[in-house]
């Protein structure tokens, strides 16, 4: 039987013209099952989250919609804890003054846009959940946290 050889990945090898077993991804690649996001993580980046990103799950053009019970039990795995489960930023956390100056969504002025960039980002004391949460979950807990902030 026929076994192809092993390489190890960073030996030197024949097979490419760089003499190298590991390769770079093409230009311009795109890594699958992720979303290029275009907004910075600067303040500049901010402001056009804020003002031009929409939610792509609330278009009737898309087979994706929201679920709130999914929305509701995301943003109680990973937002409730600081922010509390009413998004009065009263969560455990808060109240064991462990991190103080989580803010209260009605006193902001956020938009999804914004909500989905600090998601993706991170900001002040809160950090990334990006990798915690796919592009699809990260819009549908930007929509529960927007219904949080108008009850």
């Amino acid at each position: 039987m026929y076994e192809g050889v092993s390489y190890e990945t960073y030996q030197e090898s024949d097979a490419f013209a760089n003499g190298k077993e590991g390769q770079l991804p093409p230009a311009h690649t795109v890594k699958r099952g992720w979303m290029p996001y275009e907004y910075e993580n600067t303040t500049e980046g901010y402001e056009l989250a804020k003002a031009n990103l929409m939610n792509p799950l609330m278009s009737d053009s898309l087979d994706l919609k929201y679920d709130d019970a999914k929305a509701m039990q995301l943003y109680t795995i990973y937002c409730a804890i600081c922010h509390g489960d009413k998004g009065d930023g009263q969560g455990t956390l808060v109240q064991r003054e462990k991190f103080l100056g989580v803010p209260n969504y009605k006193d902001r002025d956020i938009t999804e846009g914004s909500i989905y960039h600090v998601i993706y980002y991170g900001l002040n004391s809160m950090g990334s959940y990006a990798a915690q949460l796919n592009e699809e979950e990260r819009w549908q807990v930007s929509q529960y946290v927007l219904e949080l902030r108008n009850k």
